[in-house]
């Protein structure tokens, strides 16, 4: 009988194919890694069915901010409707080297929200990935609106946002601050364009329940496997 291994397939969900290594990643303090943030981004997308939500995949975001040709970027950006949607979250990683794929060291977190008409960068290490997040905003900024409209959509970093207190929980930052945002959306409660989900994030994403993320993932997870 062949032994387990780490490339062994372990659950299929949605587009994202997990495997047993991803539960190694989340049984111990490790660095996410693409699949399981598309994973979780493609829960919270099942979670809050709303057509005017868009969480975007890691690869997307990275194709998208490493486009070589205007033309391309247009034709590949279509079919995801950017113009329809009220928000839309992007995972931006610090991979500078197209070839190399999950090469990146950080994750932050890329948001649009239309009734502002701005992108906020959340970034859980003193603002790092800023460099890399203002490429994916001046990649993308061009195509959120079909008259153009969204074109002057300014960018803001949020200087406050939670910060990790470790070299390795950046990812799961990103994967509690897009739930925060998400859940803050489809509330239903009156939304102000200045203010937007800042107070939700603050009182949501605090080191203990980051630290509770791997644990909510990781049973999720198996949770699932146990139903397929």
């Amino acid at each position: 009988m062949r032994r387990s291994g780490a490339d062994d397939k372990i659950l299929s969900y949605n587009d994202v194919v997990l495997r047993r290594s991803d539960l190694d990643i989340l049984s111990g303090p490790y660095f996410l890694n693409d699949r399981i943030i598309e994973f979780y981004l493609s829960y919270l997308s099942s979670s809050y069915p709303a057509n005017d939500i868009l969480l975007v995949p890691p690869s997307i975001a990275f194709w998208i901010m490493n486009c070589p040709a205007v033309e391309s970027l247009e034709d590949f950006l279509e079919p995801l409707h950017l113009p329809d949607k009220k928000l839309v979250i992007f995972p931006v990683n610090d991979n500078d080297d197209v070839s190399k794929a999950e090469a990146g060291s950080h994750w932050s977190l890329l948001a649009f929200e239309r009734n502002a008409n701005t992108f906020v960068h959340h970034d859980s290490n003193r603002g790092i990935n800023k460099w890399h997040a203002k490429r994916l905003y001046n990649a993308v900024v061009g195509f959120m609106s079909v008259c153009n409209s969204a074109s002057d959509a300014s960018y803001l970093e949020c200087t406050d946002s939670p910060q990790q207190v470790n070299g390795y929980d950046c990812g799961l930052y990103v994967t509690s601050i897009a739930r925060a945002i998400c859940s803050w959306h489809g509330s239903g409660e009156a939304k102000d364009k200045d203010e937007l989900w800042f107070s939700a994030v603050k009182e949501e994403v605090t080191p203990s329940t980051v630290a509770g993320m791997r644990g909510e993932i990781l049973s999720l997870i198996r949770g699932l496997m146990a139903t397929k």
